[in-house]
């Protein structure tokens, strides 16, 4: 059952919209043909129209029916950015459709045709044109401009081959109605389906921007530590050689200092990287809670806060709640998420992160992030486990043994 299902989970929240609505559209070449080419057969009844027509007809609706799904799979296409607009192919579209409801016209007009299947074909025909058309447009008053000028264009050719009053009227009405109500629904699933790809598009960008952002601040604070002291450096060294040029024994003094001011800058340094690379555990679970909060998600974190941890298990534990949270913006499609800290009573503190929404398998190759995590862990005698459970949930459990770590039982 989960290889029937797992090519539906394994897709991102846009792809599932992009997937229903496509196979929506591909549906409408089964209804109109279905629904419209069949009523041609059974009119073949001997008096009206010959068995030779009615073929003809069907197979006219069919070919009308393949070129409406390939010009709203171009159209979906295009609305998602995946190629141009298929202009040519729905100026070809409209003047199939026309041709073909001109023929069905002419044939109602010399008697080879009844009425009520004439009516039909052309109102299916019409009105899936109009609704596949809107989707090659941009703007909405367009949009809305393309049903009246099939109704139009229709009662013109009812009204051009000398059909009654009333049929003129019956056909632009209807034409009218059904393209109307067609363009509604097209339009609002282009739209829906652009509106989501926008959002995911923005999200990762979201995510890239800030990636960016830190790597500024490192730079900007490596820039602030390493460009005073290295000129400093730079000036020291030049005048030592100037006075070893001329043998004063102060270039031996200035030598030191140089050697003083490298040693410092370096404390320096990994003090700065020591501030990148160590995570708060605290800050670490509320900016969690706001992330995923932030991106739609029910989340809930529970910690202990009842006494301070040593440092290097806060910052172990930080960098497994950062690359947690990571993984659960960018992989699944999570609706709800559980953070949690305890300890149980022989002193092993327990970091779970659980989330819905997760792919049963993964999507592309292993990334570094889980390794890194295992390496900072074993640092502090810790182990991790990662990976999908029962419910469509992916679990990650982290471990740091202790019994220095009892009794931490304060719920935030």
């Amino acid at each position: 059952m989960s290889k029937l299902t797992g090519w539906w989970r394994n897709r991102s929240s846009a792809a599932k919209v992009e997937l229903y609505t496509r196979w929506s559209f591909h549906l409408f070449v089964l209804i109109e043909i279905m629904s419209f080419g069949l009523s041609a057969v059974a009119s073949a009844d001997g008096r009206t129209s010959s068995p030779a027509v009615s073929l003809s007809l069907f197979l006219l609706v069919c070919a009308h029916a393949v070129l409406i799904g390939f010009l709203s799979s171009r159209a979906l296409d295009w609305i998602v950015g995946r190629r141009e607009r298929p202009v040519r192919l729905a100026v070809v579209t409209s003047a199939v459709t026309a041709a073909a409801c001109l023929a069905v016209l002419v044939l109602r007009k010399s008697g080879h045709v009844a009425d009520t299947v004439a009516s039909m074909l052309v109102l299916g025909m019409t009105c899936f044109a109009t609704g596949t058309l809107v989707l090659c447009l941009k703007r909405v008053r367009h949009m809305w401009c393309v049903a009246p000028a099939s109704a139009v264009g229709t009662g013109l050719a009812v009204l051009a081959l000398g059909l009654p009053v009333g049929e003129v009227f019956g056909y632009v009405f209807g034409v009218l109605l059904s393209g109307l109500f067609l363009s509604f629904a097209s339009g609002f699933s282009g739209w829906l389906l652009k509106a989501i790809y926008e959002l995911d598009r923005a999200r990762e960008l979201q995510s890239q921007l800030a990636v960016a952002e830190e790597r500024l601040r490192f730079g900007r604070d490596l820039h602030d530590v390493m460009g005073r002291n290295l000129a400093v450096i730079a000036l020291k060294s030049e005048l030592a050689v100037q006075l070893a040029r001329r043998d004063r024994p102060e270039a031996v003094d200035q030598m030191i200092e140089v050697q003083r001011i490298a040693r410092e800058a370096q404390r320096e340094v990994r003090d700065v990287v020591r501030g990148y690379r160590e995570a708060d555990l605290s800050v670490e679970l509320e900016g969690a809670r706001g992330v995923l909060s932030a991106a739609g998600m029910s989340c809930r974190v529970e910690f202990e806060a009842g006494r301070e941890l040593p440092a290097d298990v806060q910052s172990a534990l930080g960098w497994v709640v950062r690359e947690a949270t990571t993984n659960v913006l960018r992989h699944g499609d999570a609706r709800s998420c559980v953070i949690r800290l305890t300890v149980d009573d022989e002193g092993t503190l327990t970091l779970l992160v659980e989330n819905d929404g997760a792919p049963e398998t993964p999507t592309g190759p292993p990334g570094s992030g889980l390794a890194g995590l295992r390496e900072r862990l074993a640092v502090v005698d810790g182990t991790l486990s990662a990976g999908p459970v029962d419910g469509g949930r992916f679990r990650l459990l982290a471990e740091v043994p202790g019994r220095q770590l009892r009794g931490l039982e304060v719920r935030a």
